[in-house]
């Protein structure tokens, strides 16, 4: 195995460790998406002014309540970053002879278990709401795709954002600043030809367009990926390959 994977991979695994010893996290980001689905979809599917082409207005919004989940639990994922710092285990890593890329890789990766978890409970909501998912072989693949480069690109925006700021709650307001504009300005809740112009200039430069996009092809019977899976994953991972650069020339400067 070549050695920057498998530092990648014992970075992804101290983090899954943590998880697994206090998986109350999951447990709580669950229950954002049950709201969604089961109060906010429950309504609004009985509303008649969202075209939502072939698919009901519930199953429309599935994928997009998934990527608000990925977004959500990944883009707060820098605070634990600074928690590390100031229990010195960044300076620990830093002065190890590890590939700061991969401490990087490492965390995207931990990420993205934690969206591939937010997948299977939203899967698991959908199917006792009636909503008609796909499970062939072929489309998990996809959504799981889908999911961990969504995870890893948020997660590493993140990341960046706490190597600027440096202290938690600076971290708090600026991740709560990002999460409605970039949920809002999405395809996650209503089709792009519903917003004026200057939103849509917008929602096509948002990277979770891309990840609904992306959803919404795979999870959903009759559902339509508008930009092909091609272009929605080649720009996640475009997006993502920048930020790595990014991150792994800002680590470093986390404890400065």
């Amino acid at each position: 195995m070549p050695r920057f994977l498998r530092e990648a991979l014992a970075i992804a695994d101290v983090e899954l460790r943590k998880l697994l010893r206090d998986p109350t996290e999951l447990f709580s980001r669950a229950v954002q998406p049950v709201l969604w689905l089961t109060v906010f979809g429950q309504v609004l599917s009985h509303a008649r002014g969202i075209d939502t082409g072939k698919v009901g207005y519930l199953a429309f919004m599935t994928p997009g309540i998934l990527a608000q989940s990925v977004l959500f639990s990944a883009i707060f994922y820098g605070i634990a970053v600074i928690w590390e710092r100031d229990l010195g285990i960044v300076h620990k890593l830093l002065v190890s002879p590890a590939n700061r890329a991969a401490l990087v890789v490492g965390k995207a990766l931990s990420a993205a278990f934690r969206g591939l978890v937010q997948a299977v409970v939203i899967y698991l909501i959908a199917a006792l709401l009636g909503v008609p998912v796909r499970v062939g072989p072929g489309v998990l693949a996809g959504v799981v795709l889908a999911v961990a480069l969504g995870a890893a690109v948020f997660s590493t925006f993140s990341l960046i954002i706490a190597c600027a700021v440096k202290t938690r709650e600076r971290f708090m307001g600026i991740g709560q600043l990002l999460t409605m504009p970039l949920f809002f300005a999405s395809n996650a809740i209503y089709p792009l030809q519903m917003m004026p112009a200057w939103l849509r200039a917008i929602a096509h430069a948002n990277p979770l367009t891309y990840v609904v996009d992306a959803l919404r092809g795979l999870m959903i019977l009759g559902g339509v990926s508008e930009y092909g899976y091609l272009r929605d994953c080649g720009t996640l991972a475009l997006v993502f390959i920048v930020l790595l650069a990014v991150a792994s020339w800002a680590y470093p400067r986390l404890v400065r």
